[in-house]
């Protein structure tokens, strides 16, 4: 088997177990070296480093980022919070979705099937700021027809690791 895999042949399903490796290692640690990431794989650093940028230039890996506290931050309450919009306003559905997409305290959005139309996770400093955000912002938003939430009262787990098996 060919471990030096072109760009082109880059799919899930031929996705070695180097590649796989790598891309755990990386989900374990983002800040690792090219030296540590190839001791942690078992190749040489020029072999690491050369799928490393093959695997970042298929689009396996989106970014790197620092996760950080909430909690040290100030930030004490999360929420996940159901919107519903009306229906038959496409327009304002565009509108919602980019709105969204900009506000810093929706750390996620999802578009979902069931009795809403979107699940979205909500963090705030306090009760107080998370109902101003609610009724005073998102609630406001033209199309939404109504918001329901639900405060989290202790994170089990959380991480953004996929299941690479």
């Amino acid at each position: 088997m060919n471990n030096d895999l072109t760009e082109d042949s880059l799919h899930p399903s031929s996705l070695d177990r180097l590649d796989r490796r790598i891309l755990s290692a990386l989900q374990a640690n983002g800040r690792i070296s090219n030296q540590e990431l190839a001791q942690a794989v078992h190749l040489s650093p020029a072999q690491s480093n050369r799928r490393h940028k093959r695997l970042e230039s298929a689009g396996y890996i989106q970014r790197y980022e620092a996760r950080l506290d909430a909690h040290r931050l100030g930030l004490g309450v999360t929420a996940f919070v159901h919107v519903s919009m009306e229906r038959g306003q496409h327009k304002e559905v565009l509108k919602f979705q980019r709105t969204v997409g900009k506000m810093p305290q929706v750390l996620e959005c999802y578009a979902v099937t069931g009795d809403f139309d979107y699940v979205c996770k909500i963090v705030a400093h306090d009760l107080k700021s998370l109902s101003d955000f609610l009724l005073g912002t998102l609630a406001q938003l033209p199309g939404v027809s109504s918001v329901r939430s639900s405060i989290c009262l202790n994170e089990l787990k959380c991480t953004s690791a996929l299941p690479l098996d």
